[in-house]
């Protein structure tokens, strides 16, 4: 008998465990099959299907092999599988497809498990260890757009969910704070404040004005431009009154962006184009003597195939730019910070840049050849008009309310493939029917209410009671539970949130059927069906915390 016991990760990587065991038997001769394990499109033929059959015989058939086709090998691959007490039974169908029915017994003792020992046994185990996540990245003196806010939200999921996977995670926020605008808009300042202070009543609106104001300038009056262009040397050549005044810059903007990552719950580690400056020679001296450098029409550009322009990295005054700056990061965090993976969130507006400057870095050998609060407001005027302001106190409604209001906007993000653009609408986002926050919310805080009413200590429960899932509905949700690893694995390795969105909405759902066909209180099933809310309310809890969602306990 398999122990199962030992056996780590999911549910679907123990089962891929068992059939490499059963490969390995069926066909020695074959070496590196890796077992193709996936869920069953339909239920009424297993939970699990694995379709390793067809795509052996088609290796196997012309080599004298004892088989007469897939399924005789479907059947043999059943036949060698090893006891286990993960598998209730198999059945063959069509070419060799070798259907898999989890035992009840054990989808209710791994339930009992993580009960006791926590939902962070359920964590996926992935192979990498350390990862760079940038996201954010807004511009400074200029507020941040749409495009910001997404890759806020998706860049903080990937994060939460790399680090539930046990990964070091390095969150950057490379915001864009050097450049020839610097000069322009250093220059304006000084015009017009003499002493080169920029005011601390001033807020992120104010700079941006500024900057659209300098910009005019800079296009329209030559003297000011060449003044500006100065400021850029002397900025560049840390003079003091210069680095003050874009140190006031920066630390304006950065207020204006830290209320907005403190109003969603996200952290993140700032490291601008500023810090990655000082190492843009030497970088650029690596790829020059690697014969990737090559001088253009004043500049010094690397040539991309399929490309019709050449990358700039030294423009022709010999300035840097994003390029440049871009490469410097890139190998920063690959030699100083040692990054298995670097995952960047970004707007699908950059493509071109990020597509030419992936190329250069893989020419290089560094690679191998991917606003809030009227949220907040509109759903807390959503609960007063349903008459909750009379049970809740006015702290209480506030935080209710910004939980459900910023949790709208991120999900209605998330749920969404992370490539396709959505439509921002209030009124959506906050509709308490089909796959919202909302919905999903309200239904955590009723399984919390029906805890609760219950009048049960839940952890002395956890730790005495037992699970019998012999209802269908009871063992489709436990089954659906104990799915959660390998979709937050998929969540990872696809760097696909709108993945755990859709495990949560149909977690809400299989509850929803479970609820209303099996009655919990006065039941003489309560003990088992309450240690199965309470799995149900940990799982969902955790998918909330990794979508960057507040839960809500009570309605």
């Amino acid at each position: 008998m398999a122990n199962d016991q030992e056996i780590v990760g999911s549910l679907k990587q123990k089962l891929a465990k068992i059939f490499e065991e059963s490969l390995r038997l069926t066909v020695p001769e074959e070496v590196d099959i890796d077992p193709s394990i996936a869920i069953c499109q339909k239920p009424e033929f297993g939970d699990y299907q694995c379709n390793n059959a067809m795509g052996l015989w088609s290796k196997i058939k012309g080599k004298g092999t004892q088989f007469r086709g897939p399924q005789p090998l479907g059947q043999a691959i059943r036949e060698n599988l090893p006891t286990s007490e993960i598998i209730d039974s198999c059945t063959i169908a069509g070419a060799g497809f070798v259907n898999v029915v989890v035992s009840r017994q054990y989808i209710a003792k791994s339930i009992e498990n993580m009960l006791v020992q926590g939902i962070e046994t359920w964590a996926p185990k992935l192979q990498v260890k350390r990862a760079v996540v940038d996201f954010s990245s807004p511009n400074i003196a200029k507020q941040m757009h749409v495009g910001h806010l997404r890759s806020t939200i998706i860049g903080d999921t990937i994060a939460r969910m790399l680090e539930f996977s046990n990964v070091e995670v390095l969150r950057r926020n490379h915001v864009g704070d050097w450049g020839t605008q610097f000069g322009m808009l250093i220059e304006y300042l000084f015009e017009k404040f003499p002493s080169g202070e920029v005011t601390s009543s001033q807020d992120i609106g104010d700079l941006e004005a500024i900057y659209k104001a300098s910009k005019q300038r800079f296009d329209n009056d030559p003297k000011f431009k060449e003044r500006a262009q100065q400021a850029v040397v002397s900025l560049q050549a840390g003079v003091q009154n210069y680095r003050d005044a874009w140190a006031n810059i920066c630390e304006i903007s950065r207020r204006g962006y830290e209320k907005i990552y403190q109003r969603l719950g996200i952290h993140l580690e700032e490291k601008g184009e500023s810090f990655y400056n000082p190492y843009i020679p030497r970088v650029l001296d690596e790829l020059g003597e690697k014969g990737l450098i090559e001088e253009s029409d004043g500049a010094r550009v690397i040539f991309i195939e399929g490309k019709t322009i050449p990358l700039i990295v030294v423009k022709r005054d010999g300035g840097f730019n994003y390029a440049s700056t871009d490469l410097a990061a890139l190998w920063y965090r690959l030699n100083e910070e040692k990054a298995e993976w670097i995952i960047y969130v970004t707007d699908v507006g950059q493509r071109e840049h990020f597509e030419m400057f992936f190329a250069a870095a893989s020419r290089a050998g560094w690679l191998p050849i991917e606003d809030k609060d009227e949220a907040k407001s509109k759903c807390k005027a959503t609960l007063v008009e349903r008459g909750k302001s009379k049970e809740w106190t006015d702290n209480e409604l506030d935080e209710i309310a910004e939980a459900i209001g910023y949790g709208a906007i991120k999900y209605a993000d998330l749920k969404n493939n992370r490539k396709t653009d959505y439509t921002f609408s209030y009124d959506q986002m906050l509709n308490d029917k089909g796959n919202t926050a909302v919905y999903l919310l309200y239904a955590h805080a009723r399984i919390c209410s029906i805890i609760r009413k219950s009048g049960a200590d839940m952890e002395k429960l956890k730790k005495k009671g037992s699970l019998d899932l012999a209802h269908p509905d009871e063992r489709r949700l436990g089954l659906h539970l104990l799915q959660f690893s390998e979709h937050v694995e998929e969540s990872c390795l696809n760097l696909l949130p709108n993945v755990l969105c859709e495990y949560l909405y149909n977690l809400s759902e299989n509850f929803t059927k479970f609820y209303t066909n099996c009655q919990v209180v006065g039941s003489s099933e309560e003990t088992s069906r309450l240690l199965l809310c309470e799995a149900t309310a940990i799982v969902m809890r955790k998918c909330f915390h990794l979508l960057g969602i507040t839960p809500v306990y009570k309605i």
